[in-house]
């Protein structure tokens, strides 16, 4: 089992920044891919960015490629997503998952575990 929180979401402006975190426990941390996705109201959950065991490679749907950065750092069990120039469709409420893969896959399907997700509201 792996347990997953996130944090960070909160109200913020158009153009503004944001930096979410999701804090894993549970089994050992650096053997998933971690991956952030979000869902806005009626809508599918739909994929955001991953990143693979040890950080080195990562992955990002074309729509935030150059605003969105997938990190992590496996001594603090944590995987990050820096979010800048946030636009008002990009509200939902946004959840990292765990995939136990080599390379993390961009379907939710993929993924075995999931936290609660953290609502970030983009005003405009």
């Amino acid at each position: 089992q792996v347990q997953l929180v996130e944090s960070g979401g909160g109200l913020v402006q158009a153009g503004g920044s944001l930096r979410l975190s999701c804090a894993a426990s549970g089994r050992t941390f650096s053997s998933y891919a971690m991956g952030w996705f979000r869902q806005a109201p009626g809508k599918e959950r739909e994929f955001v960015a991953a990143i693979s065991r040890t950080g080195g490679r990562t992955y990002y749907a074309d729509s935030v490629k150059g605003r969105f950065t997938i990190s992590r750092d496996n001594s603090k069990n944590t995987v990050y997503l820096h979010i800048n120039s946030l636009k008002p469709e990009e509200t939902a409420v946004y959840y990292c998952g765990a995939d136990y893969a080599v390379t993390p896959g961009t379907s939710s399907y993929a993924y075995e575990y999931w936290g609660q997700g953290t609502q970030v509201t983009v005003s405009s």
